[in-house]
């Protein structure tokens, strides 16, 4: 007979109601908000009249339309699935600095990438985001492989500077393709992040691919919560833990391949984004995952809005403007959990 009880989760329907409801509603905010500023300062009221009677002769239609939209709604997508995938990484591992930046995905993804641009001469979106999936995975594996070299794996932070030796040998790799088969300019300012660019077909691509990865995490939230509490805990509980690991990870994977093939390698918005939820609502994954990914797109938006401010008519790229404040939270984190490195 079974005796282990089910652990004390810390969950506050409530306000993981509310978080949800007022994530949406910040989300068409700052959607709104950031497609009617800009070089061509446009009205709510012409955005709304763009999106529900769009007329082609109008410029600000097609502004509106054809770049500003696609191109948030591209950087909500991408903050989502950078977010679930950190809110995922975070509890698989139990480790609060789990992020896809930071554990070498991002970097693999790159690398793909770049071998796709070197390698093939006609290049689709679809094979775009199969060599970040590719290079994803080869990221996860080296850092995992690593792990598996040590008894009982790595220590929290010892993971975190594996995941960083890793990003910066992939990087490296990345850097020197570009080089060999002339990449550089190309590859420079989407290396640094951004959602400039993103057009609707794209979007036609991405889209099913990180809701089916959204989806896919909240289905399988509440193992998630069993998981963050240890294995034991889990597989006491009924939890095929080995299978749900091993589908929540390739969830990461296209999450995190999906969202690098259209802004690039962007860090901190899968580790910051799931601490902010989990301090409103819980330990409950159930309302971890849609709320990080509502903050994830949101912050991404903003994001985004801030970095075509900063020097109009230039770009300042997405990364920098997420990393001014990312950094400090990580080091945030370091401090408040220096327990980790004992």
């Amino acid at each position: 007979m079974n005796n282990i009880k089910e652990p004390a989760i810390t969950s506050r329907p409530k306000t993981g109601v509310f978080v949800i409801l007022a994530g949406f509603a910040g989300l068409l905010f700052s959607l709104a908000l950031s497609v009617s500023v800009g070089a061509a300062e446009l009205t709510l009221k012409t955005v709304w009249e763009a999106i529900f009677s769009y007329n082609p002769s109008r410029e600000a239609d097609q502004i509106i339309i054809g770049i500003r939209l696609p191109r948030e709604v591209g950087a909500a997508l991408t903050g989502a699935a950078f977010a679930t995938a950190g809110a995922i990484m975070q509890g698989i591992t139990r480790n609060p600095l789990a992020e896809p930046g930071l554990l070498g995905l991002n970097a693999g993804a790159s690398f793909g990438l770049a071998c796709l641009l070197a390698f093939f001469t006609n290049t689709t979106y679809i094979m775009a985001i199969l060599f970040s999936f590719l290079g994803a995975s080869l990221g996860a594996s080296l850092l995992f492989g690593l792990a598996s070299l040590k008894k009982g794996g790595f220590s929290p932070l010892r993971i975190v500077l594996a995941g960083a030796a890793i990003s910066a040998l992939l990087t490296a790799l990345g850097e020197g393709v570009a080089i060999m088969f002339k990449l550089s300019q190309d590859l420079a300012f989407w290396m640094a992040g951004g959602v400039s660019g993103t057009s609707w077909s794209q979007l036609q691509v991405m889209a099913p691919i990180v809701g089916m990865g959204l989806l896919t995490a909240i289905f399988f939230s509440r193992s998630l919560t069993l998981l963050s509490f240890g294995d034991e805990m889990a597989k006491g509980l009924g939890q095929r833990t080995t299978l749900i690991k091993v589908i929540l990870i390739l969830a990461v994977l296209v999450l995190a391949g999906a969202a690098v093939s259209v802004a690039g390698p962007i860090m901190f918005v899968g580790l910051m984004t799931p601490h902010i939820v989990r301090a409103l609502v819980g330990t409950d994954y159930r309302w971890i995952i849609p709320g990080s990914a509502l903050a994830g797109g949101i912050l991404l938006v903003l994001a985004d809005t801030t970095a075509r401010m900063i020097n109009p008519p230039f770009e300042t790229p997405v990364g920098a403007v997420i990393s001014v404040i990312g950094v400090p939270f990580f080091l945030y984190l370091i401090r408040k959990r220096g327990r980790l490195t004992q």
